[in-house]
């Protein structure tokens, strides 16, 4: 199947988180959007966002798959302390964007830190999103279980489905099963078999995207 169509965008107002990145178009005019960003390794141009942003407008939702503001203002390396809150602020912008545009609902989507980012956003502003998308939630640092990064958890009343794969270093599926009994909203998790915290394998290359936007249709009942 090709490339869903995309254009660059960028919207950097003054006194405003930017956002930039790229919106994903169907060819009819949709009425849902979701907002898609990358872990602290990444940007917005990871090939499991690139992946998930192609199968989601494919099924005629609109995507803005974007950098965090701590990727605009530093190419490579994780993000500096302190810059959690502008970006969440950057995804509360994203979120905005679409709303101005889209006459139905707008989701919230990230990759282990984007995906932290959006559940901390969400458990102090309920309202800026329908339903939240977490891929590989960074659970705890790799080897360190009694770090959790849970305190949030008990705040969320946005509806969840957390996607991650059985062999994750930051978080097995029963420590993700566990933690989900925190959040008071309907949460859903969706095992990704032999796979790691990149959640993308040579082997589920091909499916895992629209397995993905699938599930999350179903739970988000589109």
């Amino acid at each position: 199947m090709p490339d869903a169509s995309f254009s660059r965008f960028e919207d950097a107002p003054p006194g405003e988180a930017p956002v930039r990145g790229y919106l994903h178009a169907p060819g009819k005019a949709p009425r849902e959007g979701i907002v898609l960003t990358h872990s602290a390794g990444a940007n917005c141009d990871a090939p499991l966002l690139i992946a998930l942003a192609n199968a989601f407008c494919e099924s005629g939702i609109a995507v803005l798959r974007c950098d965090l503001p701590f990727r605009q203002l530093r190419p490579h390396g994780p993000p500096l302390l302190g810059s959690a809150e502008r970006d969440q602020a950057g995804l509360r912008r994203a979120c905005e964007l679409l709303r101005e545009h889209l006459s139905g609902r707008i989701f919230l989507g990230g990759h282990s830190y984007g995906g932290r980012q959006a559940t901390i956003l969400a458990a102090s502003e309920p309202n800026v999103a329908d339903a939240l998308l977490l891929l590989s939630y960074p659970l705890h640092p790799p080897k360190q279980p009694t770090k959790l990064r849970t305190a949030h958890f008990e705040k969320i009343c946005t509806p969840a489905l957390f996607a991650s794969g059985t062999r994750d270093g930051f978080g097995t599926l029963d420590e993700i099963r566990a933690a989900l009994t925190l959040i008071s909203a309907r949460t859903e998790l969706l095992p990704v078999e032999s796979a790691g915290h990149e959640l993308l394998t040579p082997r589920n290359r091909a499916e895992l995207a629209a397995h993905i936007v699938s599930a999350f249709r179903a739970f988000a009942k589109l």
